[in-house]
């Protein structure tokens, strides 16, 4: 109260009513050791309802991480360690950011996938509950948290998954911002759970007519949870929010807003506290709490023999672990890396599903699939089991609760949240595909990705018009710059099969940053790298791929992806016209902004101020790539049902509209006619 009071924002409500929950886990039942947060042996624990941030920073300060009482009067203002909403790698013990509502709920999902695939790496022979590997996921959750479309997608998973190893508390306080939750929701949630294939508990602190914080019968669900093993688990807790304010409790208002000097007063006098003193913690108290130090440290010592009994009798799995634990790669991978010989037309979408192929087999971490389109997205890595639980195996997809390759299903949202689960657990390396459209679906997890500086990768095909006869609902227009505009996501649209090798490869070495590969269903030329410029400048994020015949261009044609091909044509006929031309290769522009700028000036020279990018998109942020003189070949419009190379001529992606914008760059920087031939 008084830490929201002091600030004059906040959700103090919530985090009144669920204390006793939390310091019950964090006290009981959470196996973790506040002295090592990043010990690999540890429970997860996710606070998926990010607004009640001081359940968890409250619980982190009783605790020992590291929190002090004048961080938690610091909540919400600048540089402080306790933000409005829980950041992962800002305060130490904070497992993942969350904010936007279900998020978090499907990181602990992808938390527990993630914890399931790695002891399937190292110890899958193990008794249950007897391997180092064995930890559990806990998640709390709110009304919001639950309404939210993304949890309905990543519940449904996680009840298929039979993901014995999480354990959610939902916070059944029937109230949100427009106050009695009655309004907007009406259905019974544990039987939707139910459905879901998951084990349901009822524990209600109002079910004798007054209020009563029965801590034992929480502790009674928690332990039959915990011991539930071939389910995942939810514990509807009812509570009442902002239990003891007298006239504020139970109501909208103790929701998102500070209770005011005088119910402050009041709710101190109900507890037994001075009114007039602010952020008391007796000595005694916070002694008593801290003691989950020791406990934890005698856990995780426990666990380290274990571990080290482990690692005597599987040194090989030991040293692989070391390696992933540490998001180390192996050396010489890059070796299986494969070259494609020039001649033959290859989708990027197929020219990545080689890549996984050749890699697959010395980078066991790398796992992932698809959202219901793994033919389509080349995601299945061949040869490799399914993740899903036996019984659920099928004649195309056999395999068992180990498996490599990942079923999203059609739930795109949920897939870009649990792989970011994944990330965030350590030890695998995820990925995911569907159609960049279907990019929208997953965006609020994408951007999160980015913020959290995690390395999901998102591999998202059919990345333009070029997809064809699906159509406008299916063809992305704005999503590239959409995308981009994400500050710190990789957007990589390769413009051939090799520089589609070299982008994983670059993707894979990033440990600190999410990555969007954006790739083509039609097929496009494997250019023959002994004419153009190496593949290797993919990793620059844009290079030369084919200078002016004179090495002194007077424009500069810049293309992603498909639409490299079209630059090279026109080069030709512009070079035949006598124009010295320059094709650029730009498929990252992240990666290519991150260069020096001398690397920069050298591939984008301030002295040509001719200019042209081409790429089925819209032209959005190209202008500062082709400057004010520059002209953009693109498509601001959606696109139709057609054949691919019927939509790119009708919708001028073609050689000859990039001549005409090239000339038309050319007149405005005063060279029109320049080195044209008159034909005779």
């Amino acid at each position: 109260m008084d830490a929201v009071e002091k600030v004059g924002s906040g959700h103090p409500g919530t985090a009144m009513s669920l204390a006793p929950a939390a310091y019950l886990l964090f006290q009981k039942f959470l196996r973790h050791d506040p002295s090592d947060s990043n010990w690999a042996g540890r429970d997860r624990f996710v606070l998926s309802c990010g607004h009640s941030s001081l359940t968890l920073y409250i619980q982190l300060y009783l605790s020992g991480y590291g929190l002090t009482l004048d961080d938690i009067k610091a909540l919400r203002t600048w540089d402080s360690l306790t933000p409005a909403h829980p950041e992962h790698g800002h305060t130490n013990g904070v497992e993942t950011t969350t904010g936007p509502l279900g998020q978090g709920f499907a990181n602990g999902v992808g938390m527990a996938m993630a914890a399931r695939r790695e002891r399937g790496l190292f110890d899958p022979d193990a008794a249950a509950g007897k391997s180092p590997f064995d930890h559990t996921i806990w998640v709390f959750a709110s009304d919001g948290d639950l309404q939210e479309g993304i949890n309905h997608e990543a519940a449904s998973i996680a009840g298929h998954q039979r993901l014995g190893n999480l354990v959610v508390v939902y916070d059944d306080n029937k109230i949100s911002i427009e106050d009695d939750t009655a309004i907007a929701m009406s259905e019974d949630v544990l039987a939707r759970y139910e459905a879901y294939g998951w084990d349901v508990h009822r524990v209600d602190w109002t079910k004798t007519g007054e209020y009563v914080e029965d801590v034992k019968a929480l502790a009674a669900a928690l332990s039959a949870a915990k011991s539930e093993t071939s389910r995942p688990s939810i514990i509807s807790l009812r509570t009442i929010i902002g239990w003891p304010a007298p006239n504020k409790k139970n109501t909208g208002k103790i929701h998102g807003s500070a209770l005011g000097k005088d119910e402050v007063a009041a709710t101190k006098k109900v507890l037994g506290f001075d009114p007039e003193i602010d952020f008391f913690v007796a000595d005694d108290v916070l002694a008593h709490a801290r003691e989950v130090v020791q406990r934890g440290r005698a856990d995780h010592a426990a666990w380290t023999e274990k571990f080290d009994a482990w690692k005597a009798a599987n040194a090989d799995r030991a040293a692989e672990f070391e390696r992933i634990n540490a998001r180390l790669l192996p050396a010489g991978w890059t070796d299986k890396l494969p070259e494609f010989p020039a001649g033959k037309d290859v989708a990027t979408r197929a020219a990545s599903g080689a890549v996984l192929a050749a890699i697959g087999p010395v980078l066991p971490e790398l796992w992932g699939g698809s959202a219901d389109l793994a033919e389509s997205n080349n995601t299945t890595i061949e040869g490799e089991p399914s993740f899903i639980p036996e019984e659920f195996a099928t004649k195309a997809f056999p395999g068992n609760r180990y498996g490599r390759t990942l079923h999203f299903g059609i739930r795109e949202h949920a897939m870009g949240a649990i792989l970011n689960g994944i990330a965030l657990h350590g030890g695998t390396r995820p990925y995911g595909g569907t159609f960049l459209v279907f990019s929208d679906y997953m965006r609020p997890a994408v951007r999160l990705a980015a913020l959290m500086r995690i390395p999901s990768t998102f591999v998202w095909t059919h990345d333009s018009i070029g997809l064809g006869e699906d159509g406008p609902t299916h063809q992305p227009i704005e999503h590239l710059w959409a995308l981009r505009a994400i500050p710190g996501l990789d957007v990589v649209r390769p413009a051939d099969a090799n520089e589609t090798a070299v982008a994983w490869r670059r993707i894979l070495e990033n440990k600190d940053r999410p990555a969007g590969l954006a790739l083509t269903r039609q097929k496009v030329p494997t250019f023959d790298r002994s004419v153009f410029a190496s593949a290797e400048g993919t990793a620059k994020g844009g290079y030369t791929l084919a200078d002016a015949s004179n090495g002194q261009p007077e424009v500069i044609l810049i293309a992603t992806g498909s639409e490299v091909e079209i630059a090279v044509a026109a080069r030709e006929s512009l070079e035949e016209a006598g124009t010295p031309t320059r094709v650029v290769s730009m498929p990252c522009v992240e990666w290519f902004d991150e260069q020096d700028e001398s690397y920069k000036q050298q591939v984008l020279p301030p002295a040509v101020r001719a200019r042209v990018s081409i790429e089925a998109g819209i032209g959005l942020g190209w202008r500062g790539y082709v400057g004010d003189i520059g002209e953009s070949v693109s498509i601001e419009h959606f696109g139709a049902s057609a054949d691919y190379k019927t939509l790119y001529q009708q919708f001028g992606l073609t050689p000859d509209r990039v001549v005409t914008a090239a000339r038309a760059s050319l007149t405005k920087a005063g060279l029109a006619g320049k080195g044209e031939t008159t034909g005779n």
